[in-house]
């Protein structure tokens, strides 16, 4: 059951991913051929709207084949009225953009029926506190409450780190004690932990650990409609800094994941229900929409580039270049999807 749900989560977004492409080039009055999601051997395909929609055997993908643009030969070229050929630029750039336009706003309406229901976040329970720490040295107590920072009212446990990680001086902490309040005062001290990416950083820390205490997330509509956007947001730049991190060295090569680990992972998640599928296949569209503006020739992002080159020096690349680029980019592609495969496989065996 998990395997299909993760296989439906996947084909969905990339569904959803090249819907976008496919309804700005008929904006665009570019014929569309072929809509497929999946690669290689056709198991399913009928004709609408003019385009052959088409389910592939490999689900590992798919494609808006428009007229006149073909990434497996970029000679093929079309000067038809409605080939994508023949459009300006600008025009080119939003058909390309659409796609990943499209998983970012899939992601936010995720994200938005995620905040209905409701999802548990962590309350500011206090679990351990470590000796010697500012906590400890204060007084804070395991299944301490902290209830207010400085004034400020706290309901979550993210809130208490935000204030605590960007505050200067001391801080005056009221918490909820056996149903009494009390107050302390402690200064947070500069100490060394590890961040998402797993790098060792400098945080302000005052030495506790949530007792993972939980609460419902309620939330007004203009709430959740904030809510969703931050979270789109989050997890675009967490995207965005994780692929840089990537490519400068900071994260090691071995931290990067295939579709196995997607599969298993959104499989996992569907175990837990519900909101945890919507949650992960929320990531995945943000993912989704990062990867591809990346600026490899064979994703949106590389053809985004030839675009903007055409728009700035007002000439096409030579076919010769955008040839010898596009195979780089399939190699640079296939590379770093063997790459992510073979990881996923060390994994598993391990």
């Amino acid at each position: 059951m998990g395997m299909l749900v993760s296989l439906l989560v996947l084909s969905g977004l990339i569904f959803f991913h090249e819907l976008g492409h496919y309804i700005a080039a008929r904006m665009m009055g570019v014929y569309v051929e072929v809509f497929s999601i999946g690669f290689g051997k056709k198991l399913f395909s009928f004709k609408k709207f003019d385009t052959e929609w088409v389910i592939a055997a490999i689900p590992l993908g798919g494609y808006v084949r428009m007229k006149g643009q073909d990434d497996s030969d970029p000679s093929k070229k079309s000067y038809d009225e409605d080939s994508y050929n023949v459009k300006t630029p600008t025009q080119k750039i939003f058909i390309l953009l659409a796609g990943p336009a499209f998983n970012f706003i899939i992601a936010f309406v995720l994200y938005f029926f995620i905040a209905l229901g409701s999802p548990q976040i962590l309350s500011p329970v206090i679990g351990k506190v470590l000796k010697d720490s500012p906590a400890f040295i204060a007084g804070l107590d395991t299944n301490d409450t902290v209830t207010a920072i400085n004034g400020i009212s706290i309901t979550t446990w993210k809130e208490m780190a935000d204030i605590i990680e960007v505050s200067d001086g001391t801080l005056n902490l009221e918490i909820l004690r056996a149903g009494f309040k009390e107050y302390k005062e402690l200064t947070p001290k500069l100490s060394e932990t590890k961040n998402i990416f797993g790098e060792t950083i400098q945080k302000k820390m005052i030495g506790i650990g949530s007792a993972g205490v939980t609460h419902p997330l309620e939330l007004s509509i203009s709430e959740t409609l904030s809510y969703a956007s931050q979270q789109t947001i989050f997890a675009s730049t967490m995207i965005f800094t994780g692929v840089q991190k990537l490519i400068m060295g900071d994260v090691p090569a071995k931290e990067l994941g295939g579709v196995i680990s997607i599969v298993k992972l959104t499989s996992d998640a569907s175990e837990q229900g519900w909101m945890s599928v919507l949650f992960f296949a929320a990531l995945i569209s943000v993912n989704l929409g990062v990867l591809n503006l990346l600026p490899i020739p064979a994703l949106d992002g590389g053809h985004i580039m030839f675009n903007l080159y055409e728009l700035i020096f007002r000439r096409e690349a030579s076919e010769a270049v955008m040839i010898k680029f596009t195979i780089a980019g399939w190699i640079m592609l296939f590379g770093l999807m063997g790459l992510g495969l073979f990881n996923d496989i060390n994994r598993l065996v391990g």
